[in-house]
C-alpha cells in the first residue's frame, strides 16, 4: 500500500478551473491510479483513471472536461478539471490499486486518500 495526499481542492465559479493533485508515498508506476468523488448525499462514484499501461478511462459526466494525468518523477498524479459545474461540488478522493487490475469500484483500492473539498458555485 502507499499513502495519498490529495490537495488543491478549493470554492470555483461555475466555468472556472481546478488541478487537484495526489502525492504518493512511494512508486505510482506499479499501480493504477484514479479520481473518485462523493457530494453531499449521494454515493462515491467514479471519475477518473490512469492505468499503468499508459491508457486512461473517465465517467461520462466529466468526459471532455476533466484530465487525468501522472508524473512518476513526482509519484504525483493529477487530475485537471475544466468548465466545472455546480454539479461537481463534492469530496475528491484519490486511490491506487496494485497490479493490473482495473477497476471503478471505490472498495476495490488497494489504498485511499482522505479527500479535498471542491465547491463550484453557480
Amino acid at each position: 500500500q502507499v499513502q495519498l495526499v490529495e490537495s488543491g481542492g478549493g470554492l470555483v465559479q461555475a466555468g472556472g478551473s481546478l488541478r487537484l493533485s495526489c502525492l504518493a508515498s512511494g512508486d505510482t508506476m506499479t499501480y493504477n491510479m484514479a479520481w473518485f468523488r462523493q457530494a453531499p448525499e449521494k454515493d462515491r462514484e467514479f471519475v477518473a483513471a490512469s492505468r499503468r499501461d499508459g491508457s486512461t478511462s473517465y465517467a461520462d459526466s466529466v468526459k471532455g472536461r476533466f484530465t487525468i494525468s501522472r508524473d512518476t518523477a513526482k509519484n504525483t498524479v493529477y487530475l485537471q478539471m475544466n468548465s466545472l459545474k455546480p454539479e461537481d461540488t463534492a469530496v475528491y478522493y484519490c486511490a491506487a490499486l496494485a497490479g493490473w487490475a482495473d477497476s471503478r469500484i471505490w472498495f476495490e483500492y488497494d489504498s485511499r486518500g482522505q479527500g479535498t473539498q471542491v465547491t463550484v458555485s453557480s
